[in-house]
Parts: C-alpha cells; sequence; structure tokens
C-alpha cells in the first residue's frame, strides 16, 4: 500500500512571477513498496509469452479481422487475444507503427502515466514511480485489472503518432489553467463516462447535439437530463408555444444513430433523463412504446425488422438511447398513499396537471413491459449520497447509469478482477486493498492529462476529480466460495468486498491529498467560494455572473492537495464517507470470513480519520460497470456485479475452432462443498451433457443454489429470481459512490404489476437507479395479473400467435380444402448434416414461393428410418397443402430434442437438437417473413405465457438462435460462442452484433457481443 508518512511542510510564498502558482507547501509525493513484483526483475519476465493469430469472423465465417504473431501471456484466452488486437492494439494493420502484442499496449500505458505522474510530482522518489510502474503492470499483464476502454485506445499513442492534429480542452500544467487547442495524443481522450447539461436555448440545445456527437466519435457515452427544457404546453417569450424536449431528442437520436461510437460500427450510447414533475412525463413515458407499435406495422407490412438497423427500427424514433425518469421520495411516498401527484412548469412552477401518482407508475411499468424503457433512477437517494452537494445537485447519468455526478463532468473507470484475489479459495485482503492503491494512483494521474470535449467538463474534472473503480466476476467469486448469489451469506460476502474496495479508495485518495501537490481551482464556483472562506488566499474570481475563466495566478495558495471542491463540501463530504461507514454495521459478521469483514471495518475507519485531516484528492471513487469489453480482457467468467449467464460455456482454442467446456467455478465451488473428486467429476460430467446442475448424480439439493444462473437452462428449471438481483445490488449500493450498471431480467410471463413492483422494491431497497427488462418485451401485449389483455392485439391485419392457434381449435368450423401445387413446379433443395449424419430437404412451392411440399432424404441411413422420414414428410406436405401455417409447424416440431443432435454447420442454426429441429429452423429462415418472424414466438428461446397443448416437446424450455440479419440459404462459417450459448440457455431476444453479426447478450443495462466483445454500452 501506499505509504502514509507526511512530511508536509510549509514555504513562503513568492510573487515575483506574476502567473506562476506558489504554494506554501512542500509536498513529498507518495512511496510505493513491492507487492506483486521483485526489484531488478521485470514483470514481463516472469510470464510466458506466445505468439498467435488473432482472427474474428462474422456469422457466415468471413475474417473480418485477422492480425498474425499478436505476443500475448499463454495463459491468456484466445477471445481476450482476440479482442485485445482487434480493439486495442494502434496503428494500421500491415504498417511498422501497428502495435504487435499485449507486451507492447501494456508498456505503452502504463510507461505514459509513470511518466506524468513523475512530472506531476506524484512519486517521493523516481524509484517509487519504478516501483508503482512495475506493480501496475504485472496487475495489468496478470488480468487482475483493467483500464476502461478509452485508456488503451488513447493513452500513450502520441508515441505512435507524434503528430496527431487533435484538438480538445486540457489542464496545462506549465501555466496551471484550462487551455483549447491541438494536443493530439498528448492529452487523450480517457473517459468512458460523460453527463452533459443543457439549458432552454436554442443555443445551448444544438450545442450538446454537437458535443455529444463529439463523444461518439471518440468512443464514449453521455447522458443528459433534458427537464430544464420548458414543456410541450408552455409559452415562449417571443410568442407561440415550446416544442418541448421529445422533439429535440429526435435530432439527438438521429445523431446517435449516425455517428458510430469510436468509429466504429458499435452504436453510440447514450443516457435521456426526464424529471417525473416535468409537463411532458407522460409523451416521454409512452414514446419509445409509440414507436415500437410502428416498428410493428411497418413489419406488418413487410418491411424488415429483424435487428436495430434493419428498414422497420431504423425508420422510427428514440431507438439509440436509453429511457430513464428521475422520482423523488415525494413520488414514491404518494404512489404508496395513493394520493395525487401534479406535473409543474418549468418556467414558473405553476402546476400543469395532476394525476395519480400510481397512475404514473403505471404506464412507467406498462412501457417497460412493452420495450424495456423507460428505467428509474431514484431523485433523493442520489442526492443523499452526494458529496458535493453545496457546488450543485446530481441530475443525470452516463448511458449506463452506473456513473451518477454533477452536469457537465467524466470519470474514468477501471475494474478489478476479482477472482483473481481468491485463488485457493481465500481472499487475499491485502493484494485486493494493494491494486486499489495502484489502481486509484494510475486513475487520478490521468484526470489533468486527459483531454475533454467541452471547457466546463474540463474544469469540473480538474476541481472535482470524479474516478470509477469497480470490479467483475463477482458471481464467480461467490460460486467458487460456495455460495448462492441470491442468499444471505452471498450479499454479505458481496457487501464485504465492495466495502474494501471503496475504503481503501477513498482511503488513498485522503493520502494523495495529504502527499501530492496541490491543485489550483478552475471553476468561477470554486474560485469564488475559497476567496470568500479565506481558505485560498490570493485567488481572484469575478463575481456570481463573471464568465468562467482560469483563477488569477499570482501569489495564490492551496491549504492542501485536496481537489478544489472538497474545500467548499468539507461537512456533505464527510457526512457521506460516515455514511458509507455506518452501512459496515449492517453486514452479518458470522456470514463472512473474519479478516474479510474486520478489513471492511478498518478501511473505512482509517479513510474517515485521514479525510478528516487531509481531505480527500477526488470526490468520487467507485461505480460498478458492466466491464464489457475489459471483462474479455481479463478473462471475466461473470460480468460487473452480475452472476453467471449459464454453467456451460464455449472457448475458442488457438488455432481456431470451439470446444464446450463447464465453467471452471463450478468444480472449486463442487469442492469448497465437500464433494470428492470422483463426485465431482461425475456431476461435470453431467452439466457437460445436459447443460445443468439439475438431476445430476451425488448433488444434494440444498447445494442447487450455489449453481443457479441468470438464465434458466434449457433442460433445467432453475434460475435467480429478479428480486435475487435487487437485493444483490442492494447489499452493494450503500458502498459505491456512484451508483450499479444492471439490468434487472424478468421472465416474459410478468406482468405490469410485477413490474411495478420491482420498481418500489427497488427504490425500498435504496437502489440509486434501476433498469427492469421483460425477456421478450418487444413482441406482444401486456397481461395483467389475471393473465388477460390490457392493451389491443395491434393493427387489423396483423397476425398473431393467438390467432394463429385459434385455428387449432377442434370445434371451429372445417377449414381443410387441399390446394395441390401445379405440375411443374420450382422448388429448393439444401443439404445439410447434422452431428455425423448428413441429409438433403427438398422443398416444392407454390407460385408465389410459400412451400407446398416437403421431401427429406437421409444419406447412408437404413430403410426404417428413410422409411420415417418420407412418411413424416408427406404428412408435412398435405399440411401445408391443406392449408396449416408454416408458422404452426415450425412452432411444434422447431427445438424439438432427440439423437442424433449436434453442430449443423450453418451458422444461422448452429447447434441443432434433432434433425426435425434443424429441418423446421431451416424452413422458419428461409421462408418466414419479417412480420411472420416477429410474431412466431418460438423463434427466441421461450414461448409466452399461454398454456401449451402437450406433446410440443421442450417448447417452454427450448432455446433457439435469437434474430440475424436476413440472409437465406445455407452457408458455412465458423460457431461464435454466444450463438452457441444460445442452444443452452435463454438469451432473450438479444440483437446481432453489428461488427461480426453474433448473439449479444445482455450486459448491466446494455449489451456485449461474446464473440467480438462490442458492445452498444460505453464501458
Amino acid at each position: 500500500m501506499a505509504d502514509t508518512k507526511t512530511s508536509t511542510e510549509t514555504a513562503a510564498a513568492s510573487s515575483t512571477a506574476p502567473n506562476l502558482v506558489v504554494l506554501k507547501r512542500k509536498a513529498p509525493g507518495l512511496s510505493f513498496r513491492r507487492f506483486f513484483t521483485k526489484p531488478g526483475v521485470s514483470p514481463y519476465g516472469e510470464v510466458e509469452w506466445e505468439l498467435r493469430t488473432a482472427q474474428i469472423t462474422d456469422a457466415q465465417g468471413n475474417v473480418i479481422f485477422e492480425q498474425k504473431d499478436v505476443e500475448v501471456p499463454k495463459d491468456w484466452s484466445m477471445t481476450a487475444t482476440n479482442i485485445v488486437a482487434s480493439k486495442y492494439l494502434h496503428g494500421k494493420l500491415g504498417t511498422a507503427e501497428r502495435e504487435t502484442g499485449v507486451r507492447q499496449l501494456i508498456t505503452r500505458v502504463a510507461e505514459t502515466i509513470r511518466d506524468w505522474g513523475l512530472a506531476q510530482g506524484y512519486f517521493h522518489t523516481p524509484e517509487d514511480g519504478a516501483t508503482f510502474h512495475d506493480e501496475l503492470v504485472h496487475i495489468l499483464v496478470r488480468q487482475y485489472a483493467a483500464f476502461n476502454s478509452p485508456v488503451w485506445f488513447n493513452v500513450g499513442c502520441d508515441r505512435i503518432e507524434p503528430s496527431s492534429d487533435g484538438q480538445n480542452w486540457h489542464w496545462n500544467p506549465e501555466t496551471q489553467q484550462v487551455e483549447f487547442g491541438v494536443t493530439g495524443y498528448r492529452r487523450p481522450q480517457c473517459s468512458a463516462c460523460f453527463i452533459n447539461s443543457v439549458k432552454d436555448s436554442l443555443d445551448s440545445i444544438l450545442t450538446l447535439a454537437k458535443t455529444e456527437g463529439m463523444l461518439f466519435k471518440w468512443g464514449s457515452g453521455t447522458g443528459t437530463n433534458l427537464s430544464p427544457l420548458r414543456g410541450s404546453t408552455e409559452t415562449l417569450s417571443g410568442g407561440g408555444t415550446a416544442s418541448g424536449p421529445l422533439s429535440f431528442m429526435k435530432g439527438f437520436d438521429a445523431f446517435a444513430g449516425v455517428i458510430k461510437s469510436g468509429g466504429k460500427t458499435r452504436r453510440a450510447a447514450k443516457m435521456v433523463i426526464l424529471n417525473v414533475d416535468h409537463p411532458d412525463i407522460v409523451d416521454f413515458i409512452e414514446c419509445k412504446q409509440k414507436e415500437e407499435a410502428k416498428a410493428h406495422a411497418l413489419v406488418a407490412m413487410g418491411y424488415d425488422g429483424s435487428h436495430p438497423d434493419s428498414d422497420a427500427y431504423s425508420s422510427i424514433f428514440f431507438q439509440n438511447a436509453n429511457n430513464s425518469v428521475r422520482v423523488t421520495d415525494d413520488f414514491m411516498y404518494a404512489v404508496l398513499r395513493d394520493t395525487d401527484f401534479s406535473t409543474r412548469s418549468v418556467t414558473d412552477g405553476r402546476v400543469v396537471q395532476t394525476y395519480k401518482a400510481k397512475e404514473i407508475l403505471h404506464k412507467i411499468s406498462e412501457a417497460t413491459w412493452h420495450c424495456g424503457d423507460p428505467g428509474m433512477q431514484y431523485d433523493t437517494t442520489v442526492n443523499r449520497w452526494h458529496t458535493s452537494k453545496n457546488t450543485a445537485r446530481i441530475n443525470a447519468s452516463n448511458p449506463c447509469s452506473e456513473y451518477m455526478f454533477l452536469d457537465d463532468s467524466a470519470c474514468n473507470l477501471a475494474s478489478l478482477n476479482l477472482l483473481k484475489f481468491a485463488p485457493n479459495g481465500t481472499f487475499d485482503v491485502e493484494a485486493y486493498r494493494h491494486a486499489v492503491d495502484i489502481l486509484i494512483t494510475a486513475q487520478e494521474i490521468i484526470v489533468d492529462n486527459a483531454g475533454y470535449p467541452t471547457e466546463a467538463i474540463m474544469r469540473n474534472s480538474h476541481d472535482y476529480r470524479p474516478l470509477g473503480l469497480g470490479y467483475a466476476n463477482l458471481g464467480a467469486l461467490l460460486m467458487a466460495a460456495g455460495l448462492p448469489y441470491d442468499s444471505g451469506a452471498g450479499r454479505d460476502y458481496a457487501a464485504c468486498v465492495t466495502a474494501i474496495m471503496c475504503g481503501e479508495a477513498y482511503l488513498q485518495s485522503s493520502r494523495i491529498a495529504e502527499l501530492c501537490p496541490a491543485l489550483i481551482p478552475a471553476t468561477e464556483a470554486t474560485k469564488k467560494s475559497l476567496a470568500e472562506t479565506n481558505l485560498g488566499t490570493g485567488i481572484a474570481h469575478g463575481g456570481a455572473d463573471a464568465p468562467v475563466r482560469p483563477a488569477e495566478r499570482s501569489s495564490a495558495v492551496m491549504p492542501g492537495g485536496a481537489c478544489p471542491g472538497w474545500y467548499i463540501n468539507r461537512e456533505p463530504f464527510l457526512d457521506v464517507i460516515r455514511m458509507h461507514r455506518a452501512s459496515v454495521n449492517g453486514i452479518s459478521k458470522g456470514n463472512v470470513p473474519a479478516a474479510l469483514y474486520d478489513a471492511s471495518k478498518q478501511c473505512w475507519d482509517e479513510a474517515l480519520a485521514h479525510g478528516e485531516k487531509h481531505g480527500y484528492r477526488n470526490s468520487q471513487v467507485t461505480v460498478l460497470a458492466p466491464t464489457g469489453t475489459i471483462g474479455f480482457m481479463m478473462d471475466c467468467d461473470t460480468t460487473g456485479i452480475e452472476p453467471d449467464l449459464a454453467l456451460v460455456k464455449y472457448k475458442k482454442l488457438v488455432g481456431g475452432g470451439m470446444i464446450k467446456i463447464v465453467n471452471n467455478t463450478v468444480p472449486t465451488a463442487l469442492f469448497k462443498l465437500g464433494y470428492t473428486h470422483e463426485q465431482t467429476g461425475a456431476i461435470v460430467s453431467y452439466i457437460d451433457a445436459t447443460g445443468t446442475i439439475e438431476g445430476a448424480p451425488h448433488i444434494k439439493d440444498d447445494h442447487l443454489a450455489v449453481f443457479d444462473c441468470s438464465f434458466k437452462p434449457a433442460k433445467g428449471t432453475r434460475s435467480i429470481h429478479y428480486l435475487g438481483h435487487l437485493r444483490m445490488m442492494a447489499a452493494a449500493q450503500p458502498f459505491i459512490s456512484g451508483a450499479i450498471s444492471k439490468t434487472v431480467n424478468l421472465p416474459e410471463n410478468a406482468t405490469v404489476e410485477d413490474i411495478t413492483d420491482a420498481y418500489i422494491q427497488a427504490w425500498k431497497l435504496g437502489l440509486k437507479a434501476v433498469a427492469i427488462y421483460r425477456d421478450g418485451c418487444k413482441k406482444a401485449q401486456p397481461l395483467s395479473a389475471a393473465g388477460t389483455k390490457t392493451a389491443s392485439s395491434g393493427k387489423e391485419g396483423a397476425l398473431t400467435l393467438a390467432q394463429l392457434r385459434e385455428e387449432e381449435n377442434p370445434d371451429g368450423p372445417p377449414r381443410a380444402v387441399r390446394h395441390k401445387l401445379q405440375e411443374e413446379r420450382a422448388s429448393i433443395t439444401h443439404k445439410f448434416k447434422v452431428g455425423d449424419h448428413e441429409g438433403y430437404i427438398t422443398v416444392g412451392l407454390y407460385p408465389n414461393g410459400k412451400p407446398g411440399e416437403l421431401f427429406i432424404t437421409m444419406a447412408k441411413e437404413g430403410s426404417t428410418v428413410s422409411g420415417l422420414m418420407d412418411s413424416f414428410a408427406l404428412a408435412v406436405s398435405i399440411a401445408l397443402q391443406h392449408g396449416v401455417q408454416l408458422e404452426l409447424l415450425c412452432e411444434k416440431f422447431a427445438h424439438t430434442r432427440f439423437e442424433p443432435s449436434g453442430w449443423s454447420g450453418n451458422p444461422e442454426i448452429g447447434y441443432a437438437k434433432s434433425i426435425m429441429d434443424y429441418i423446421f429452423r431451416w424452413l422458419q429462415l428461409r421462408f418466414l417473413t419479417g412480420q411472420q418472424q416477429l410474431l412466431f414466438e418460438n423463434f427466441r428461446p421461450r414461448m409466452s405465457a399461454l398454456p401449451q397443448p402437450e406433446g410440443t416437446g421442450e417448447v417452454n424450455g427450448a432455446t433457439a438462435t435469437g434474430p440475424k440479419s436476413e440472409v437465406r440459404g445455407p452457408g458455412s462459417g465458423s460457431v461464435h460462442a454466444a450463438d452457441a450459448l444460445s442452444g443452452i440457455v435463454d438469451l432473450g431476444d438479444a440483437p446481432t452484433c453489428s461488427f461480426c453479426g453474433s448473439i449479444m447478450t445482455r450486459n448491466g443495462s446494455c449489451y456485449r457481443c461474446m464473440s467480438c466483445g462490442s458492445t452498444s454500452g460505453c464501458s
């Protein structure tokens, strides 16, 4: 850990140089001890390296990225290799400037941060800088932690591109002021998360559009609260009526849709927030739901709706942002008491309209039921835990909702890989705290050496210096410890780990405040407050109405090295630290190892005592981000605070190909629970064969909960209840400066009332924000608790599955009229392979292109099998010619499970559970229109809540490959991890990856691709 000895001295101020900051304080700098490394031994030399070919293919098997001879640590996975090579290695492929591997990448970043720290007085001696560098390299190369993506994209790239002409706002350490100019990669953008403000003027609105566009360009996400904009019923000063925030949201949405994040194919990450008392709140709540209905109508007319960039979805508004409603405690109490709640004018605060609070919450829940938006942010809770209340309130968040701070601010993130700190089942508290010290120091050094898109964000970043340290692999850590995710013991363990991280981070921040150079304020508000309180002598300001400008710097004196915002927020800041500290008392001591519990108390005791004396360098230090791409870089089994997706995963092999493996944490957990090697081997073999632990030999019923995952396995019944997710968030939230990015998934048959209850429970549990997603929410109408429809079933002429099922009613009127095919007709023949069995499907077509007959020929099969397949094909042909809809046949026969089964070689289908499964999934892909695919519920993994007739196979439990882009016909290609996983668990209606075409998985409130590492968020 950093040395805590202080030798601060006061020196006489010099006023001989009018533009120099003279600080009456000698800052000795930080001392670091070696924990992971040895003097004179390179941290790279302790790693075994090898050369690999990094390659990423699309859904058709086409190579979309390849780099040969990439140098990586031998124990890094092929997935980590591919992600790092394709995302983070800098320079054009095939040129001398292209980075060649992980060693070069980490060297670029770690040496740059060390050099910045040396130049700005962060280290007591150059030897301390060298120790810091080596410890940081060890942490990064051994996958103990990783910075957020912009750091890997940009830091140190001035070594490779010294002539880059990029411009930004930055802090000039020589002049001690904020400047704008050409810096290239010398002042790189390092933050993933931004919060922007907007004022009620056209100039501010258009400026916001520009700022957001530049942030998207450089790979970051942004959030804004649009509540300062007048409602659509309010008048303008020059006459007329305001258009309201939703009208401008259309413009913001359009820019986000066309400016791909980072200049790549990743969609921009954006958050839009509106306060619950805004006059247009109902329109805001319902806007995405209404646009979704338009998309359904377009699909019904034949437009493609298979993915977010399809014709149907690219033609509607509000598809490029997460929406959240900001609610207060007053509103939530009004819900509980069933009283009225009023919206109010932005300009004068008068009441515009009065609703029942329950009515507004019901509208939020119903819209969430339909399309997953809006989420909710709990404003009173957020501002109760706000360290800088005297400056301004917190109004907004970043797109994933983990970073919540002042408007016009930024946060650079980093995440720890928790499982690395428990290699033998015992959590290494000392190593964990030391890693926190190293990372917080690195993130702090980055703040003033980064570039920012606006002057206001630069000034606030300098004065308040918020950081976002978090973690990943919590779900894997708990499973390895033999603790159920949804249990009191699991929650207490997570609370301790989170408390140690945040407490140690604030303690290190206070050490930096004590031992590192002081900071001259950059914002006018901070300068004014410091001058008025005589805390910062010699700091001139221009009065309350003065424009933001650099501080006058003659004889300016700061009392210490805390962030300038600390000095005007000391009491509210310490109040929040005391709240964090008191929350440790809520952890059940008997549920966790004594070392963990004692460390969590010690960290907060020391953080408070040290902070009361020296202050803190950073206004915030921790968040829990979704850790999308960097989770792959660290080879994490689970992301952020999430539990495991499934017990079985597909691992990419060096040299190509994949194998199915049972998670490494499963045998670790079984040994922890007392199973023998023989019993563990039998259980693991069963999981490998079935994808579930339910029914495995030797497993005890009371141990099943340890292995519960986010998704229900195809052959199982267990998964984590949504309240289990909320309670885990509540266990961690008191020990997080910011918030938690996590989507709480509800099953498809969840009701609007279930969602309402989840929102209320999240507020009662003290969460700052929550996003809820009902599996398959974009395909049907809501059910009430009684199971009846609560909304119309769509436009006239659009088929629903319920209408298709009505035709199955045996009491209905006879409609079986045969329509034979013409004597000479077109046909399609398709060759397929399921496991080691090959065959041919021939489909005869009507003149309109619809199938009317089916022939199935199995190669090298006996007469019995061939006869059965011929007879089955004849039955299907007769059914088609008598008007039985193909949708119904696909619904009945797709996903039936029996041998033979196996990989099909068809990238659109992947794993086939049987020959019938392959045939009918291929028919569905080849012949169903976009609208029919949309209404064919088994195109997604699970059926609706309607009762299923007997004899339909494993329809309810089965899963399917999610919707892909419209590629017809067979193809050969590599199988992708998420596509393979979709045959084992329910991936919901996740979209396809816009880079490689694989099915994405939920990750926090965004999505990530398990094949290429792309994310739809900002992590």
